[in-house]
């Protein structure tokens, strides 16, 4: 069976900060739509303190959580302790689904982790510098190759402008 591609979802500030003392830190009400447009039918991987701070399995999605923690077995999730285990319960249940990626939704450490894996970045690239203690991996801007971008303005529903940008990993 073919392997699904691995695709990293991220929200990132200009600065690249992507959270604060495990919450958001901006309000997107487009990019939350985004996301949920992006994982809904399909695996979604994140670790521990991600899960913690959403506090609940995402509807219409796999929850596969990462953690240390072998004690750690919430109700409705699959709990994994290496990001290899992770995936390999993300494969089976994203072909189960008839799902079409694996997607990996944070934090900075399951994202340092799942990047030199991934086919496909989709990335929410936040016009805003806030203040944070999570930030997304340095990456090899050259191994992908910029395939669409869409700005959005800040608006009602999003506090700052931002732009929607998908990169594919190169051959």
């Amino acid at each position: 069976m073919a392997q699904l591609p691995i695709v990293l979802i991220a929200a990132i500030a200009d600065n690249g900060i992507i959270g604060d003392d495990n919450r958001l830190i901006w309000r997107l009400k487009t990019d939350l739509r985004h996301f949920r447009s992006l994982t809904l039918g399909r695996p979604v991987l994140m670790g521990r303190k991600t899960f913690l701070s959403i506090g609940k399995p995402l509807p219409g999605r796999e929850t596969i959580v990462l953690t240390h923690d072998p004690a750690f077995r919430p109700d409705g999730v699959h709990a994994a302790h290496s990001l290899e285990e992770a995936l390999s319960i993300g494969q089976r249940l994203g072909h189960g689904m008839g799902a079409d990626s694996v997607t990996v939704a944070g934090g900075a450490d399951v994202y340092r982790q799942a990047l030199p894996l991934a086919e496909r970045l989709e990335l929410t690239l936040v016009h805003a510098t806030p203040e944070g203690d999570a930030v997304f991996p340095e990456w090899d801007r050259s191994a992908f190759l910029a395939e669409g971008r869409e700005s959005h303005p800040r608006g009602a529903d999003d506090e700052h402008p931002f732009t929607f940008a998908t990169f594919r990993r190169r051959a």
